[in-house]
């Protein structure tokens, strides 16, 4: 799979660069967002949006979304050479909610270097995130001619759908955040993670389900099977956090204890709540529960989630919700590369380092 990512990052960035160039100039502005009705600024819309963007962009980030979408592509008989541009949908949503849940959970690095807001101020990153969920959907209407108006209709009102869930699940982990108590019950974190991380790979499959004209039956298979990877890929993720900060995994590109320190609800977090003695469990909520922490008092946290053995409780809940998707697609009339593709991608989102 990691070589799958490798062979497709280069077309994939140069899609997104179609679409959002490294240099902005006035032909730029005015062939996409038309003439304007007095004067554009360039410089001011490169240093806005651009400059951000591929600013996150060269620091890494695997683009597993838009290479998921082609294999899907390629999955269903077509060339996904031809299909590159719509693979930058999913992905550029991607890094446009990444930027706005940064400000929000209040992030200092992302990807191994400051986040957006402490370079660019809160103000820009805000309003680059935000063009980035709208972007994209340019991508569909100024292709008419490739897509029959029902499809692209059906996609626009995918996408509205599943980015209004999306946000569900985002105020479900915002609101956590700002509470003191940790209440939320394990199938509340998955469901605020089939929402919040799940459908943007409900996006990715259904989009090229939708664009490839399959039947409803398939699109929701392959819906299915995107949702709970994603899912797992997020537990993966809480785990790939504690981990790193134990000195177990490779260069997370997080802040030491990243997650303790923003005092998130992980999966892990709540099964160690449930399992540990009294004391402990109020002692890690204590620490989840304040304003900042040194570094004793994250070791600290993470001893008590690595105690009450929530590390392997959530690889457990990861490795099942991998199964799962795995099944989704099972009865689907995938080529054997293909499904040999899908089903090592549920593998990697459990068994990476970074």
């Amino acid at each position: 799979m990691r070589e799958t990512l490798a062979d497709w990052r280069p077309a994939i960035d140069d899609a997104i660069a179609d679409l959002v160039p490294r240099e902005i100039d006035a032909e730029y502005l005015e062939s996409y967002f038309g003439e304007p009705t007095y004067e554009y600024d360039p410089y001011a819309v490169q240093r806005s949006l651009s400059t951000p963007l591929w600013d996150l962009l060269d620091r890494g980030g695997k683009r597993w979304r838009a290479v998921l979408f082609l294999v899907f592509v390629e999955g269903f008989g077509e060339d996904p050479a031809e299909y590159v541009h719509y693979a930058c949908i999913p992905e550029i949503l991607h890094n446009g909610t990444i930027i706005v849940d940064d400000v929000e959970d209040g992030a200092t690095i992302r990807r191994g270097e400051r986040a957006l807001h402490h370079l660019y101020g809160q103000d820009i990153a805000l309003n680059a995130g935000n063009a980035l969920y709208f972007l994209p959907l340019k991508v569909l209407s100024d292709r008419a001619d490739e897509i029959p108006a029902d499809r692209r209709l059906e996609a626009f009102e995918m996408l509205m759908h599943e980015l209004n869930r999306t946000h569900l699940g985002q105020g479900m982990d915002i609101c956590w955040h700002n509470e003191h108590a940790i209440r939320a019950t394990p199938e509340q974190y998955l469901e605020m993670c089939a929402c919040k991380t799940g459908c943007l790979a409900r996006i990715v499959a259904r989009l090229a389900a939708i664009l490839t004209d399959q039947p409803a039956e398939v699109e929701q298979a392959v819906a299915t099977y995107a949702e709970l990877t994603a899912v797992a890929f997020q537990i993966g993720d809480d785990i790939l956090d504690v981990e790193h900060s134990l000195g177990r995994a490779g260069d997370f590109g997080k802040e030491f204890g990243n997650d303790i320190r923003e005092g998130k609800q992980t999966l892990l977090v709540i099964h160690a709540l449930q399992e540990s003695a009294p004391d402990q469990a109020e002692r890690l909520q204590h620490i989840l529960s304040a304003d900042s922490n040194t570094d004793e008092e994250v070791a600290e946290a993470l001893s008590i989630i690595e105690d009450a053995g929530s590390l392997e409780y959530a690889r457990e809940q990861a490795l099942e919700l991998s199964a799962q998707a795995r099944a989704a697609v099972e009865e689907l009339d995938f080529d054997e590369e293909t499904t040999r593709k899908l089903r090592e991608f549920t593998e990697f989102v459990i068994e990476r380092e970074e």
